[in-house]
């Protein structure tokens, strides 16, 4: 049996009237939250970060400012990249620039950098998987895309090009500047990699909130979310970076 749950690609003020708007918005500041949380436990890992939290850090060794209060404001810059791509932010949007990086701050102030390998390695899973299932939260909402993950839908949008090769080439290019930076790139780089694309496909097609198909004007199927119950399979439909990744 086939169940297809449609993510919308809808205007600010249609998010705001989709329907179910308490639900929405408690989850998208849930799945922000732990989000940022997320990005804390990887960080307190060091054992390495997702390619725009390398970049995050990478950019705070260099300017007096918190890893939280960095991605804030490159969120906002991403966020303007927006203009010429004619992107709709949605409330999710602007709540992503802040709370992600407010929550990665208290995060950081609350969670202990872990003294043994297999505890830091404890560390690093759990916040990959904590990452994957913020990430199916807030986009299950659909209350609009984080910052990151509108800037490669668009440009995939205007460009013709396939959203993988447009996040991969993103994603490659500050993953090379934060880590030209400084930045710490390592084994959660890559576990984050090959990981996060597999964790979101199997958590946004169960967090997705259903507005009913009159209530949506569903994207491409290349960015719709299916879920295939017989072969337990599941597409995702926006880049996991998080996604990001982060973020977001």
């Amino acid at each position: 049996m086939r169940r297809h749950v449609p993510l919308a690609n809808l205007s600010t003020r249609q998010q705001l009237r989709a329907g179910q708007l308490p639900r929405r918005v408690t989850q998208l500041i849930a799945g922000l939250v732990l989000y940022g949380v997320s990005m804390a436990m990887m960080i307190r890992s060091t054992l390495g970060l997702d390619p725009w939290d390398v970049f995050h850090a990478g950019i705070a060794t260099h300017v007096p400012l918190t890893f939280g209060q960095v991605t804030i404001v490159v969120g906002a810059l991403v966020l303007l990249l927006w203009v010429p791509l004619r992107q709709w932010p949605g409330l999710g949007t602007v709540a992503n620039v802040v709370v992600i990086g407010l929550a990665a701050d208290a995060g950081l102030a609350l969670i202990a950098p872990p003294t043994s390998m297999w505890a830091r390695i404890l560390l690093l899973v759990s916040g990959i998987v904590l990452n994957g299932v913020a990430g199916g939260l807030y986009i299950g909402s659909q209350l609009g895309p984080g910052p990151r993950d509108g800037l490669m839908t668009g440009f995939a949008r205007r460009t013709g090009l396939s959203i993988r090769l447009v996040r991969t080439s993103i994603e490659v290019v500050v993953l090379s500047v934060g880590w030209l930076l400084g930045g710490p790139v390592g084994l959660g780089t890559v576990l984050y990699a090959v990981s996060i694309g597999p964790l979101v496909q199997f958590f946004l097609p169960r967090l997705t909130v259903d507005l009913g198909e009159g209530a949506t004007r569903v994207l491409p199927r290349d960015v719709a979310v299916e879920d295939d119950e017989t072969a337990g399979a599941a597409v995702p439909v926006t880049p996991p970076s998080a996604l990001g990744s982060t973020t977001s």
